[in-house]
């Protein structure tokens, strides 16, 4: 059975993956810095849960070590703060980029590791329309989603050739969830949906990998 690790879990779009993937054949494990709320969501999939701060070194390493060489790895996390420029905190600015890139780096070395010794693998991460433009009053998440996007861009020509496909994909809008059921006719996008696209990805032959994919709902300004 394959296995799927998913980083930075929640009870939206990595629910959503989970599900999806556990329907498809994979076996799903779940990190989180608390892995309490994800307890039904593990019971639904069969996810193993591995409490983990996604930006120390060591706790990275130890997640790896302990969920087992995943062909699919897909990191979530985001952590962001607004504010001016002139007013931020250091120390909150600091732990956006920690979270939205130094992490994404961490999972992107142990998974390539693991996939390098296997010749395959697939290593998604999770962007948002501020790593393709800069928004007022939100330069630390701009700054740490901007990373990201370069850590895909260069983790993707480096290991595309050597037969692990590394794609970045750009949420732009927002997603439905419980908090935000809808805005007008399918206004945010459905985790469900960005799910799919992410199983699309997994599964795209190597004669035609995408390195970047953006999605948003159909009514979306960019």
């Amino acid at each position: 059975m394959p296995k799927a690790l998913i980083i930075g879990a929640g009870d939206g779009l990595s629910a959503s993956l989970a599900r999806l993937l556990a329907r498809n054949g994979y076996a799903v494990a779940l990190a989180a810095r608390n892995t309490a709320k994800l307890a039904g969501l593990a019971d639904e999939t069969g996810a193993s849960l591995h409490p983990t701060d996604a930006a120390d070194v060591a706790a990275v390493a130890a997640l790896f070590e302990a969920a087992g060489d995943a062909e699919v790895v897909i990191y979530n996390p985001s952590y962001r703060i607004r504010g001016p420029i002139a007013e931020l905190d250091p120390a909150e600015v600091q732990k956006s980029l920690q979270v939205c890139a130094f992490g994404a780096f961490l999972a992107v070395r142990e998974a390539a590791r693991r996939m390098l010794a296997a010749g395959r693998g697939t290593i998604l991460l999770t962007g948002a329309s501020a790593g393709v433009k800069g928004f007022p009053l939100s330069a630390p998440f701009a700054m740490g989603k901007f990373a990201l996007r370069g850590l895909a861009q260069s983790a993707a020509r480096e290991l595309h050739p050597q037969g692990i496909h590394v794609a970045h994909i750009v949420i732009d809008g927002g997603i439905r969830s419980a908090q935000r059921p809808e805005r007008g006719d399918d206004g945010l996008l459905d985790p469900d949906a960005i799910a799919e696209s992410y199983l699309h990805l997994i599964r795209q032959p190597r004669s035609a990998w995408s390195s970047e994919l953006e999605l948003r709902p159909w009514v979306e300004k960019f």
